[in-house]
């Protein structure tokens, strides 16, 4: 969802000048600079209100500082609140029986 600079070119429609060569070489430069095809765009909540998002877009929400992707409804968060540190996991092992050859038995629970 990155924004490219607009730039006002004039249509070439034979041979192009070496002045409209060099505003387009220049309008490409301070583009480039401007776009980063490899950085999360980030926006607010009042932006992704105004803005119109293609499903499987993938977004920085600035305001709850998570990174979100669109499934064409809503967005899903798909990393945990910056507020809370580190991640978090349960687990559940149940019963163990251990028996070994000299049948020694041991029970984890």
């Amino acid at each position: 969802m990155a924004k490219l600079l607009p730039s006002r070119l004039p249509i070439a429609l034979e041979e192009v000048t070496p002045e409209t060569f060099n505003k387009l070489v220049r309008i490409l430069e301070i583009n480039l600079g401007q776009f980063d095809p490899n950085r999360t765009p980030r926006f607010n909540d009042t932006e992704i209100a105004e803005f119109k998002f293609l499903q499987g877009d993938v977004i920085f929400n600035t305001s709850k500082e998570v990174l979100q992707v669109y499934n064409g409804n809503d967005f899903i968060n798909l990393t945990i609140d910056a507020n809370e540190k580190g991640l978090k996991a349960t687990t559940s092992l149940g019963f163990v029986s251990v028996k070994t050859s000299g049948n020694i038995s041991v029970n984890i629970n």
